[in-house]
This record gives structure tokens, sequence and C-alpha cells, in this order.
């Protein structure tokens, strides 16, 4: 047994980092909401434009609060172009589960539990490997 440190500290690192990441989506759901409905309701856009405005502003946030806090690396454009790719690819995988397991005969909100779920593992390993790559190594 070693008494270094980074042993004992190097998983709960990850943890913290999945936490945050995990509370700044959530912050991110409430924010697009929020916004969807401001928008949607509140000015009267059409449905598509109120959501694309409010799921890119979502990410948006999103982004800029997980370079500052989850990854504590500045925000750059090449790295938003990334985040915004690793959400996209989060929410095909999402809906793509939903759409297969309700086919199977899943119930829907359950589906949709898993789809959320595996969407934002997708999200995750990508933002972590590819979006700030060497940066949280």
């Amino acid at each position: 047994m070693t008494n270094d440190p980074t042993i004992v500290r190097l998983p709960w690192a990850r943890v913290g980092r999945v936490a945050k990441f995990s509370i700044i989506g959530f912050g991110g759901v409430l924010i697009s909401t929020g916004l969807l409905s401001l928008l949607g309701r509140g000015l009267g856009l059409p449905l598509v434009v109120a959501s694309g405005i409010a799921a890119e502003l979502a990410v948006i946030s999103n982004f800029l609060l997980n370079s500052n806090w989850t990854f504590a690396c500045q925000p750059s454009l090449p790295r938003f172009a990334k985040f915004n790719v690793a959400s996209l690819a989060g929410l095909v995988v999402n809906a793509t589960a939903v759409l297969l397991l309700t086919r199977l005969g899943l119930y829907l909100l359950a589906t949709d539990l898993i789809g959320v779920t595996v969407g934002f593992a997708v999200n995750y390993v990508f933002s972590v490997l590819w979006v700030w790559g060497r940066a949280v190594r």
C-alpha cells in the first residue's frame, strides 16, 4: 500500500467531474424548457424555431459552465464546435434509443429515461476524450 494521495483522489476527481457535468446538464434542461416556453408561448415563435433557439442557448450555457467549472479550461471556438457535435451525438443516440425501445414495446417514459441516460453517457465520453481531451488528463 502506498501513501500517494493521487491514488485516492483520482477516482473522486472523476466522480466529481461526472457530478458537475450532470448538474450543468440538468441546468441546461431547465434553461431549454424555460426558453422554449418563453419563445414559443410568450413571443409566438414557431415551435421548430423556438425549440432550436432554446436548445442551442442551453448548449452554449452548458459549454461555458463545463469549460469553467467541470474541466477548468478556457473556452475556445474549436472546443465549442466539438461540444456542439458531442451534444448532437448524444441527442441522436437518445432519440434512436427511444425509437427502437418503444418499437420493442417498452413504456415510453422508461425508454426516454434509458435514452437520456445513454445520450448523457455518449455526450460525457465525447466531452472528456474529444472536446476537452488533453486538458482533463
